[in-house]
């Protein structure tokens, strides 16, 4: 036998067969412990002639020491009970989290607004949970089935099954497999086929979008303003382009984000005389109310022009609210508008980097900055939807900008031309995405748009499931609800023939309506169904290899988040079924679809961000009109006691699902799939934990 001259093999001398008398000593070794009570500093090995053996003529080498072999293998039972009691600690922490979330007894159905989101249908909600159900009993029997036939040996007879007949107990199972291989497996397949076409199309789509992203960064492309850079001097008019700009920031019972946004638009720098901020709170909270009214009354008498409108009749939501906003008869000095949600918090710059753009461009209807976020390091949920929104932003609205100078409106953080707006109709309450509708309706009039990567608006991301899986639902229901009501006019519209494509296919078709349908049906359905039909394929590319690649794609506009792929790629599979029901309930028009759901904020500025806002006069002296910023900062830090309470809840489809991918995973050990068992395995714990709300802020 060769002797073993690999990791604990020490030369001292030369290795030459045939002379010399070099012997192979024991070396130290340092095992370092992950346990600071158990230490080991060295070990040596003893001297004695017991360990020696011959080796060709004569040459005497030392193996590796006994009580090397033995403290190695110490060590790395201690690392394995390290591992152990991590896994043992992290499963009787989900138990009792389950444990808490069942005793509470709140789910996903307890209320109209929990969980679901308003705009989904009770009904459709109800049909769809049914259907998972019954999905998933029948994934146990046939788990069943096949767990007794393995059992039994009965999977011996699969082979001969549809050719020789068979006797006994073994009959029915028998019979099943011809009925699968017959009549099962081919519609499965048919299934599956399907959706693999539209997966490979959709990732077409996706990987043309990247490569047209690294052109644009290579060649260093960028909209430049046809006018020079603005003077510094903002005061005066003459300096520079400064045309009028009405600034509007929509509210709704937003208490926790409305100062810091009504301070950041006050300190915009652009001459007093050539901008007004038009506060439009819908609140139908009267002590919100009060306290928006008196943050423009104290910001009045600092000299911002700045005015409160309220209505009193909430119509038509956001589309309405802009919509009555338009309608005041001084707008008509004004050119452009810019739009802020409440929780967006533009840089003073804001206006002197968007507005040039617009100079001597008479066909641009719009120019929409990105957003950035203050809350993404969070939770897991806020850097998961860092991830996507940085792929949206950097990638699909940077290269349709440049390509095609068509993207969807954000809704906020953007400038129009007023003359734009009123072309192409004005706001419409027909959606509850009357962002996109007025982009489509402009673009559909000619005007074009211009996206600027590099000017950033700061808001914050929804920190709880509950009110991630709200905005969820009313941006991937809006879109089908507008689908059907614009397809008549982008058809008869006299615009190009590859622009009139590019919104169908392209545009809702591909990204709006066929990739949630396929990554729900491909991943929670067809792949379950493949692990009990084996006769009906999935490969493994479809399963682990382009999933893997698309989602590497995805992180590459927000590398440091490259660490959590993984969790990004079995979180987006999860969230499909979100957005498969709300894409379902917007094309058919299925319940209160039409219903907007206020996304929850939860106020992130510091007290240093509320002084850095404040007009410079109030951060040395404090009158009574001027907004006290220390009652602002302790306002946020400390707890409502009329606050409602927030509670963790329980999602029932997801938590059905979990099981049926978890059942699949089982039947997949069968089949020996390995792939598949660890994607499905993977899967179903992902849709364990979102259904046990596990994902985004905890409510102790």
């Amino acid at each position: 036998m060769a002797p073993w001259t690999g990791l604990w093999g020490g030369r001292s001398g030369g290795i030459g067969l045939g002379g010399g008398g070099d012997h192979y000593r024991g070396t130290p070794v340092v095992v370092k412990m992950e346990n600071p009570n158990w230490s080991i500093s060295e070990i040596s090995s003893p001297d004695d002639d017991d360990d020696d053996f011959l080796v060709g003529g004569g040459r005497r080498r030392r193996s590796k020491n006994a009580k090397q072999i033995t403290w190695v293998l110490l060590l790395k039972a201690h690392r394995a009970a390290g591992c152990l009691a991590s896994l043992a600690y992290a499963a009787v922490a989900l138990g009792a989290a389950a444990r808490r979330r069942v005793a509470a007894g709140r789910t996903d159905a307890d209320a109209p607004s929990a969980g679901a989101g308003a705009g989904e249908s009770p009904v459709l909600r109800s049909r769809f949970y049914s259907f998972i159900r019954a999905f998933l009993v029948l994934a146990v029997l046939l788990l069943v089935v096949e767990l007794g036939a393995y059992i039994n040996g009965w999977d011996d007879i699969a082979a001969s099954a549809l050719a020789l007949p068979v006797i006994g107990a073994e009959s029915l199972y028998a019979s099943w497999l011809r009925l699968r291989a017959a009549y099962v497996a081919p519609f499965v397949q048919f299934l599956t086929d399907a959706c693999v076409v539209l997966f490979l199309i959709q990732s077409a789509d996706r990987l043309i979008q990247c490569l047209g992203c690294f052109y644009i960064h290579l060649k260093r492309i960028k909209p430049q303003p046809n006018s020079p850079p603005l003077l510094p001097d903002a005061e005066d008019p003459d300096a520079g382009y400064y045309p009028m700009v009405l600034v509007q920031i929509p509210m709704c019972n937003e208490k926790e984000v409305y100062q810091q946004s009504i301070a950041a638009v006050c300190n915009l720098d652009w001459p007093r005389s050539n901008f007004l901020v038009q506060v439009l709170d819908d609140s139908d909270d009267p002590t919100t109310q009060t306290l928006i009214r008196e943050e423009v009354l104290k910001w009045q008498q600092n000299g911002a022009r700045i005015v409160y409108r309220h209505r009193v009749l909430r119509d038509g939501y956001k589309a309405g609210n802009l919509k009555s906003a338009m309608s005041c008869t001084y707008v008509k000095d004004y050119e452009f508008v810019a739009i802020f949600d409440a929780d967006f918090q533009p840089n003073p710059d804001f206006l002197k980097r968007t507005v040039p753009h617009f100079k001597n461009n008479d066909e641009l209807g719009l120019v929409q900055a990105r957003w950035s976020f203050v809350n993404k390091d969070e939770n897991l949920l806020t850097r998961l939807q860092n991830i996507n929104l940085c792929f949206h932003f950097e990638v699909e609205q940077q290269v349709n900008g440049i390509f095609l100078n068509f993207f969807g409106f954000n809704g906020t953080a953007g400038v129009w031309r007023i003359k734009a707006l009123d072309d192409s109709g004005g706001w419409m309450e027909r959606t509850t995405v009357e962002d996109m509708d007025i982009a489509v309706r402009a673009h559909l009039r000619g005007w074009k748009f211009i996206f600027l990567n590099d000017v950033e608006c700061q808001c914050e991301l929804p920190e709880s499931y509950e009110a991630y899986r709200k905005q969820q639902h009313r941006w991937h229901s809006g879109p089908m609800q507008l689908f059907r009501l614009c397809l008549p006019d982008i058809i008869k519209c006299k615009i190009a023939f590859w622009k009139k494509a590019n919104l169908i296919f392209l545009f809702f078709l591909l990204r709006k309506l066929i990739l949630p349908f396929y990554s729900f049906t491909l991943f929670c359905i067809i792949l379950p169904m493949t692990m009990f039909v084996p006769e009906a394929e999935l490969p493994d590319w479809v399963v682990c290899y382009i999933p893997a690649l698309m989602s590497l794609l995805n992180i590459l506009p927000s590398p440091k988040s490259f660490p959590f792929i993984i969790p990004y790629l079995l979180f987006e599979n999860t969230m499909s079924v979100t957005k498969f029901n709300a894409m379902i309930s917007g094309l058919f028009q299925l319940g209160s679809a039409y219903e907007w759901v206020v996304t929850k904020k939860s106020g992130r500025s510091s007290e240093g961000d509320l002084i850095a806002l404040a007009p410079k006069e109030l951060k040395h002296q404090k009158t009574e009109s001027a907004p006290n910023l220390d009652a602002i900062a302790k306002e946020q830090s400390t707890p409502r006691k009329d606050a409602k309470k927030k509670h963790n809840r329980i999602y029932k489809k997801e938590l059905a699902l979990s099981l049926l991918l978890l059942t699949a995973a089982a039947r997949s050990l069968l089949s020996k799939q390995g792939i598949h068992f660890y994607f499905l395995l993977f899967q179903g714990i992902s849709f364990l934990l979102v259904g046990l709300d596990l994902i985004g802020e905890q409510i102790e």
